[in-house]
């Protein structure tokens, strides 16, 4: 009798065991004690599981932990599946949280390392409470070193002396009509700030970052002048340039470049304010590859004279690209010939056709990320601006390439058709490299990295200048940061 109840139990437990898939979990969110994020973020791979079974109930996850006052703690989370057999789980604290538990189960029976138990506390994105130990830091929050850009960017500076240009500067701009800057001063992991010129709305976006970052470590003291527009500022052949911050390069200019504030923005309020982040599009795609249209496809403003001259090249051939412009502001007078103007389509809609078209705007085009993140091929003009991570791709292994003068956007869409399956390897590869580049955690390490890296480079004491505004940090109650604990014990 006890040996049938002992193969019996082996088989009960053999069959639990079988049920359960060799899954893959990794991502930032398994470490809530050591990264935050406005929205922490982890991948469960799903690659040894048919398509065909997969369903929002086959995994299932939960979170639970306990606030302050000992009630559940507050805790959203979204979870995604994409087109590749992943899926993403993402969720928002809103309090600090103790004994906090994240389980990952595959129809009911818990996975890999699952449940993930942290005593705490557990902080959520608003809590001021840096780590004093910025090298730590970096590590913790898995960082991958500095960023080749970075290096090529600093590589003109060899010391910095802000009293040398900081005059020049403001005087430059200060009643400018054309371009508007900032003047940031971090001091003690405090911020002040400096604008000059007519518009300075895109502050915002700078402040954001920086309260952000300074919310979770304690950065040397360091001083920065930004751009607030797109277009690069400082010339290369000009002798009278000074280190300028700006969201986009040329090969024109020598401006230190930095994630743009769009993707910045959006990873900043990534489940929050904003629709269109980079985990989303991974998670919102409907079709597949092979039932995609298998057309080019694009959407946008008529920012430039090559979107105008796509608008003719669609015409001339409707059945292999789908272009329409949904606003004119730059070439109004031109709207009975290039018009009229379409509505928006969401972008998720997008990777419903299996060619995406990325065209500059005024500079750079700002959603060749969110493009690349998609399942879709790239179709890239060639072009003199850059963002901080194009120096990482290669033509046809990341994107296809396009001549800037648009003359050979048919030829290439033509070879996609011909060579599908080599299409789709080099969407495939872009993709890839967005989910491991390009998501939240990066673009928070590029601009950590960034400024810990300038900060070495400044020999004139870091002083705050009469007239500028304390930035300060927003008044969070119940948050208990870890240090605290450590130096009350």
């Amino acid at each position: 009798m006890e040996i049938k109840l002992l193969i019996w139990s082996i088989l009960f437990i053999s069959k639990c065991f079988a049920d359960i898939p060799n899954l893959l979990i990794h991502g930032p969110g398994l470490h809530p004690d050591k990264v935050i994020l406005p929205a922490r973020y982890f991948y469960v791979e799903l690659t040894d599981i048919p398509e065909e079974t997969l369903s929002i109930r086959t995994l299932n996850v939960s979170f639970k932990g306990f606030s302050t006052e000992q009630r559940s703690c507050h805790v959203w989370h979204q979870v995604l599946y994409t087109n590749i057999n992943s899926v993403i789980v993402r969720y928002k604290l809103y309090e600090t949280c103790y004994d906090f538990v994240i389980n990952v189960k595959f129809n009911s029976n818990h996975v890999n390392g699952s449940p993930f138990f942290f005593k705490g506390p557990i902080l959520p994105e608003d809590c001021n409470c840096p780590e004093k130990d910025i090298n730590q830091w970096l590590v913790d929050y898995g960082c991958k070193g500095i960023h080749k850009q970075i290096v090529s960017d600093l590589s003109k500076f060899t010391s910095v002396n802000f009293e040398n240009f900081h005059e020049k500067a403001v005087k430059k701009f200060n009643n400018s009509l054309s371009s508007s800057i900032c003047h940031y001063v971090i001091k003690s992991n405090k911020i002040y700030r400096s604008c000059y010129g007519q518009h300075i709305g895109f502050k915002v976006f700078m402040d954001g970052i920086l309260l952000s970052l300074t919310r979770k470590v304690i950065f040397p003291d360091f001083e920065i002048f930004t751009n607030l527009g797109d277009w690069p500022l400082m010339q290369k052949d000009s002798k009278n340039n000074f280190p300028m911050f700006s969201w986009c390069g040329s090969h024109d200019t020598v401006d230190i470049v930095m994630p743009t504030y769009d993707i910045t923005d959006s990873s900043l309020e990534n489940m929050g304010r904003v629709s269109l982040d980079m985990l989303s599009v991974q998670g919102n795609i409907q079709k597949k590859w092979d039932e995609k249209i298998n057309m080019g496809f694009w959407r946008g403003r008529d920012a430039s004279l090559e979107r105008l001259k796509l608008i003719e090249i669609s015409r001339k051939f409707p059945d292999l690209i789908n272009a329409s412009l949904t606003n004119f502001f730059f070439f109004r007078d031109k709207e009975h010939q290039y018009g009229p103007k379409v509505e928006h389509v969401s972008f998720f809609k997008f990777f419903d056709y299996k060619y995406q078209l990325n065209l500059d705007g005024t500079v750079a085009a700002y959603r060749f990320p969110y493009l690349l993140a998609g399942d879709s091929v790239v179709f890239k003009q060639d072009s003199k601006y850059y963002e901080h991570f194009y120096d990482d791709l290669q033509p046809w292994k990341h994107y296809i390439p396009v001549k800037s003068n648009l003359e050979n956007l048919v030829e290439r869409l033509k070879w996609a058709l011909e060579n599908d399956g080599k299409a789709k390897e080099i969407a495939e590869a872009g993709q890839m490299y967005a989910r491991n580049n390009l998501l939240p955690r990066d673009i928070f390490c590029y601009h950590a990295n960034l400024f810990y890296e300038w900060s070495k480079k400044l020999e004139s004491p870091v002083t705050v200048r009469n007239g500028m505004e304390h930035i300060p940090q927003k008044s969070t109650k119940g948050c208990v940061c870890r240090h605290s604990n450590k130096d009350e014990l």
